[in-house]
């Protein structure tokens, strides 16, 4: 078994219009660039992105924004410095976004990967955020409804792999990256290094080859 693919074209290379896509990230630790790239070069249009941002510096899904290859945008920071590309398409009605708390998002993905439909949590209860959601009483806090987000592709990146998909990363740019990889039909993992198996502990794999469909070697730039 060798999940290995020679070149990011390839890694990419069924992603189509309308995919969901999750991708990886905080700021720019952990963001999959040149699976990103790759994607805008595939021409894939009208995408929906789960990410942690909607990108900013005219890098990273600011390019997909940007030349108007995003139709929805779930996220928890919409809004940074050099998000200009995200606010002009929004402004003008160019872009959805579905604005979820940072926690919200992350337990949402993990939920998808878990199999579990939705959960309720206090997060958001009173405001805009839970217009429309189920509000219980539970424990006597009120919670409101939250659904699990689940994806066609998950775009990740990790510093190390193997042949068989598993995964290690790097200080903070581990984040999104493995509860995206349990909640995706397909998880796209480009790596700073291939290693031949046995070469990872087992005790230090973080994301097990199970998760992993396709490891692409993107030599560290970022």
């Amino acid at each position: 078994m060798d999940k290995t693919i020679a070149s990011l074209e390839e890694a990419v290379a069924d992603v189509t219009d309308g995919s969901t896509l999750m991708i990886s990230g905080f700021g720019g630790a952990g963001l999959p660039f040149e699976l990103v790239d790759a994607v805008l070069a595939s021409g894939a249009r009208n995408l929906t992105i789960i990410s942690n941002n909607a990108g900013s510096k005219g890098i990273g899904i600011a390019k997909l924004v940007k030349q108007d290859r995003v139709r929805k945008v779930i996220c928890s920071f919409p809004r940074q410095p050099g998000s200009d590309d995200f606010d002009q398409q929004y402004r003008k009605g160019g872009i959805e976004l579905e604005l979820v708390p940072q926690g919200t998002l992350a337990e949402r993905i993990r939920a998808g990967g878990a199999g579990i439909g939705a959960f309720f949590t206090p997060t958001g209860v009173g405001t805009e955020l839970a217009v429309g959601k189920e509000v219980r009483s539970i424990g006597g806090i009120e919670q409101v409804l939250e659904h699990a987000l689940v994806a066609d592709f998950a775009l990740i990146k990790a510093n190390t792999g193997d042949r068989w998909g598993n995964l290690t990363y790097r200080g903070t740019a581990r984040n999104f990256g493995p509860v995206m990889a349990t909640a995706a039909r397909c998880t796209i993992a480009q790596v700073n290094h291939i290693v031949p198996l046995g070469d990872i502990n087992p005790e230090h794999v973080v994301t097990a080859g199970i998760y992993v469909n396709r490891v692409v070697l993107t030599p560290w730039k970022h």
